[in-house]
């Protein structure tokens, strides 16, 4: 067989994108699983378009046209505006060679602090990382993942290197402001390829730990991690380069959550991290305001403050607010309680444990990443259990209802987590049921998307009969609230600005839009509007003692992640989109070399794109079309332009039946005379003098057979083939 290496890029798909929702439906239904491809993915797209202007080898004729009523061009520029469409989508994580700076974006080496958001600085504030270089030295403020990516096959993204390449041998140290996977989750990727110490808080450097020993792929050889865990509450500084590094403890939805503050040899930079000011946390770790103010009168340079919620008005209410409410509900409910939450919050995990021991409830959890992070909690000191609370999931089906409270993952409906699982039925240990309680402390992130999918999640539940209690509903249903934000609000976002009196500001880890309130809310508090940046990812900040300004930009850009932790390029996304939103439809044909003849009907395979059998007349007339391309086309011009005519003929007669515009492989299958595939001797297994195979002589009728079985083996591995896993 002879594979076509000039049809585009060969897919590998899967079909879950959602993408491109406001797209009209165009031609027949599609089938209801598009396929996957894992062959080929990278190859040359030469010759397209030039199937067009006629000619070639031995061409007196113009390439096919036949009596198709739609024109060429109106295919091809159906085709493009597939091709655009999951351009653009892809092109929202494009990597940082893809991201092409502006000529006169160069950057100097003058002594000035640079200060570069390389993620984070858009969006709702993921795949968090800043960079702070001075000189020779340079160290990484938080190292996250973002979560919120929805591509085919795609598990999330992490910030692209490149520039990190360019400054490897600055990279001092990796500071970590809290544990969340947005703040932490690219760090088995990155800090390998550029090791440097890690410093953070007890429960971060724990987390830290956790996600780089649960990670699926080996580390290189030679690799060894290496973590500084900081007192927060003692106001340690720590030398690294240049630099002097403090953690202050500051209050967030996960325990030791502290802001980072970096004295520079220009000036002091305090980064907030994400927080809250809550005045009574159920751990009784306040914020340290009294260390921010005192920081703020010996002189802050500039203030990196996060930015997430900042259109909300009011302050962020205590965690301590919500205590009474599950105690209620555990109090109160006739059967079986699941909470479903956030993994880290072990505060929140923390105050379930209190509710449950208080009416006499065991605990069972259940989610991986949970299960996880509370056992590192507990060997840290952070969860305190009474002994004998917690029993094993697979317990609960043989206690008694009101003896079990089930702490678990998928608050925000993931598909693969512990409630969704028992949502859909599909849990191995537990099947819901009437009377069971389901409450959802959480709601839903900003910018995630993720209101359908616990709407969906929640339709299910209620369909079992289980009584849902969520956090916007809890008034309806006559509870407490069951949930509040680790985010600061309005208020409190303005009492940062107004404890630590900074110089310069530049808001971090959110929209641009939310970016633009949080420099609206600095001015309101008297920051001069020149001395705010609204800065993009990418963009230097470049600031002496008494000066900011944006000097240029470096390479960024979004570096792709699959469910097993490898890399996926940007290139094979475009194309999984494309599958996702058109199909495939794969072309074989098999012709005498001799003759120019089909030696059998045309091979069709759709994947993604219609179901055949609903659609055989425009299948036939497809075969039809086949056959006249082969007599016209093939003894014409040579193999590749053959293909690339071929390729353009069958998209436009599709598009023209259907107003889609698949992705078309052609392959073809070229037999010799003889009987033979071109390129290939038979032997007898004997050897000639010079090594090669010694031909056999045999009969036509020998041959004959021989051809037809080796056809028919071909042609029933190509029809069996599953796009999807081959």
């Amino acid at each position: 067989m002879d594979p076509n290496n000039n049809t585009g890029n060969a897919p590998s798909a899967q079909p879950n994108n959602n993408n491109n929702r406001n797209r009209p439906p165009r031609g027949p239904k599609p089938e209801g699983a598009s396929g996957q491809n894992n062959g080929g993915q990278n190859r040359s797209r030469g010759g397209r378009g030039r199937g067009g202007n006629g000619g070639g080898q031995g061409g007196g004729k113009p390439p096919l046209s036949g009596s198709l009523s739609t024109s060429r061009g109106q295919a091809v520029r159906a085709q493009k505006r597939s091709q655009m469409d999951a351009q653009r989508i892809s092109n929202k994580y494009q990597t940082a060679d893809q991201v092409k700076p502006q000529r006169a974006n160069q950057i100097d080496d003058t002594p000035r602090l640079k200060i570069i958001g390389l993620g984070g600085m858009d969006g709702g504030g993921s795949k968090n990382m800043i960079l702070v270089e001075y000189i020779n030295d340079a160290v990484i403020l938080d190292c996250g993942n973002d979560l919120g990516v929805d591509l085919p096959g795609i598990n999330y993204g992490i910030v692209d290197t490149a520039y990190l390449e360019q400054i490897k041998h600055k990279i001092r140290a990796y500071i970590i402001t809290h544990g969340h996977l947005d703040h932490i989750g690219g760090l088995p990727h990155i800090v390998p390829l550029f090791p440097a110490p890690i410093y953070g808080s007890n429960f971060t450097i724990g987390r830290v730990e956790e996600i780089f020993n649960n990670f699926g792929l080996p580390m290189p050889d030679g690799f060894e991690l290496k973590t500084v865990m900081m007192n927060e509450n003692t106001h340690e500084r720590l030398k690294i380069g240049e630099f002097f590094v403090e953690l202050v403890r500051i209050t967030h939805s996960i325990p030791g959550s502290t802001c980072i503050v970096l004295d520079t040899p220009v000036g002091r930079i305090i980064n907030t991290g994400d927080f809250r000011f809550d005045q009574n946390p159920l751990d009784h770790e306040r914020s340290d305001l009294e260390r921010l103010k005192a920081l703020g009168d010996e002189g802050v340079l500039a203030l990196l403050s996060e930015s997430t919620t900042v259109e909300r008005s009011g302050r962020t209410p205590s965690e301590s607010t919500i205590e009474q409410s599950f105690i209620d509900i555990i109090n109160q409910a006739p059967g079986r309680i699941f909470v479903g939450l956030f993994s880290t919050n072990m505060n929140r995990v923390q105050m379930i444990i209190n509710a449950a021991v208080h009416n006499g409830r065991k605990v069972a959890m259940d989610g991986r990443s949970m299960v996880s992070t509370l056992e590192m909690a507990i060997r840290h000191g952070f969860v305190r259990v009474p002994k004998g609370t917690f029993v094993p999931i697979a317990s609960v089906a043989t206690m008694n209802d009101t003896d079990v409270v089930v702490v678990c993952t998928g608050s925000q409906g993931e598909p693969s987590s512990a409630l969704q699982r028992m949502a859909n039925g599909e849990h191995r240990h537990v099947k819901l049921k009437e009377q069971d309680t389901v409450v959802l402390s959480s709601t839903p992130i900003p910018e995630s998307g993720n209101d359908s999918l616990i709407g969906d999640m929640v339709d299910g539940l209620v369909r079992k009969h289980v009584h849902v209690f969520e956090h916007r509903n809890h008034e309806l249903d006559g509870v407490g609230p069951l949930h509040v934000s680790g985010h600061a609000s309005r208020d409190e976002y303005a009492e940062m600005i107004q404890l630590t009196q900074p110089k310069f500001f530049v808001p971090i880890y959110g929209a641009y839009r939310v970016k633009q309130r949080h420099i609206d809310l600095a001015v309101e508090q008297g920051i001069p509007r020149a001395n705010t940046v609204n800065a993009e990812n990418g963009q230097v900040l470049a600031f002496t003692a008494d000066k900011m300004e944006t000097i240029g930009e470096v390479p960024h850009g979004t570096i792709l992640v699959d469910q097993t932790g490898a890399l996926v390029s940007n290139v094979v996304v475009k194309d999984r989109v494309l599958l996702s939103e058109e199909g495939l439809v794969a072309i074989i044909l098999t012709i005498d070399k001799k003759s120019g003849n089909l030696m059998t009907s045309p091979d069709i395979i759709s994947r993604g794109f219609i179901y055949m059998r609903d659609n055989e007349e425009i299948m036939n007339g497809l075969r039809v079309e086949l056959k006249r391309a082969v007599q016209q086309r093939f003894k014409r011009v040579d193999l590749d332009r053959f293909k690339v005519e071929l390729k353009d003929h069958v998209t436009h007669y599709l598009f023209e039946q259907t107003q889609r515009s698949p992705i078309v492989i052609p392959v073809i299958n070229v037999i010799s005379g003889g009987g033979r595939q071109e390129g290939k001797p038979q032997s007898n297994g004997q050897v000639q003098p010079n090594g090669q195979p010694a031909e056999v002589s045999k009969s036509p009728e020998e041959l004959a057979a021989d051809q037809q079985k080796r056809f028919q083996e071909m042609r029933a591995r190509l029809l069996t083939q599953d796009a999807r896993t081959d």
